[in-house]
């Protein structure tokens, strides 16, 4: 990073955002990267036991239960008004390089549409216990912090990196990816007509390949976007990702096979053709 960079950070550091960005913050958020890695693989180590108690899986022994639209509202808001905070209170973005923005806005319009579109469109949603609302809204705070900070003050991109094979791949990846989220959530939506109850088999779309069709486009997004970003917090970010909801997608997967009968055999987990 660039010497005026470097100064302007300090600068932060004491000003507006004193109490929250640590002295050395580029080696704290280097930990944090490190930290999100391990607490992704204890994720995946205990959900080997237990499944993730929201949605068909939650109880109210995981804590009161808040409803389904207010819960995705709240504990998804800090993802998308902690970068765009940044924004403001740090005056970074206008110099950053076109990577950079072009990264950090493709984070916030996923959590643009995750935080104030897609609890909206949500219909009859089961509430979730308040232990994982509350896990996931500490994570998204964290995780918005991260990724944004990083982004804003300390990646430093060349001009030409805008036409990189990272860069051009990577965003087609988080295209794609955010498309198969954003269409398997709608083909959910609207597996039951009005005034039907219960679950049914999903069709169309990337479930005619996995069980967990969501959970891979949101998996397929994230590992795009880590490959454009080519960053230890973006890395961080992907491997929780695919190691936090891997696991509900084969949750789904035993839960379809257990239930319907005329299940598609061929129909995988996660991962098209593979599990």
């Amino acid at each position: 990073m660039s010497a005026p960079m470097e100064q302007e950070a300090s600068l932060v550091s004491k000003g507006l955002l004193g109490d929250f960005i640590p002295e050395n913050e580029k080696d704290f958020i280097n930990l944090a990267s490190y930290v999100t890695i391990i607490t992704g693989a204890l994720v995946a180590l205990i959900l080997q036991f237990i499944r993730t108690p929201y949605g068909r899986y939650g109880s109210s022994s995981w804590g009161v239960l808040i409803p389904s639209r207010v819960a995705w509202l709240i504990q998804e808001l800090p993802a998308l008004f902690v970068p765009v905070s940044l924004i403001f209170c740090t005056d970074s973005l206008k110099k950053s390089a076109t990577a950079n923005q072009v990264l950090l806005s493709a984070f916030i319009v996923h959590y643009f549409q995750r935080a104030l579109i897609y609890p909206c469109l949500i219909k009859g949603g089961k509430p979730t216990p308040f232990v994982p609302f509350f896990l996931a809204l500490v994570y998204c705070t964290f995780n918005g912090y991260l990724q944004a900070r990083f982004l804003l003050q300390y990646a430093d991109y060349p001009n030409h990196w805008v036409l990189s094979p990272n860069f051009i791949i990577g965003l087609l990846l988080f295209g794609v990816g955010m498309f198969v989220n954003i269409h398997s959530d709608h083909v959910l939506r609207n597996l039951r007509k009005p005034g039907e109850t219960g679950y049914k088999i999903p069709r169309g779309g990337m479930f005619e390949y996995v069980s967990g069709a969501n959970f891979f486009g949101e998996c397929l997004e994230w590992t795009g976007f880590a490959i454009a970003c080519w960053s230890l917090p973006a890395l961080a970010f992907c491997i929780f990702t695919w190691l936090n909801t891997g696991p509900r997608a084969f949750h789904h997967h035993q839960y379809y096979l257990e239930k319907f009968d005329d299940y598609p055999k061929e129909r995988k987990a996660l991962l098209p053709f593979l599990m």
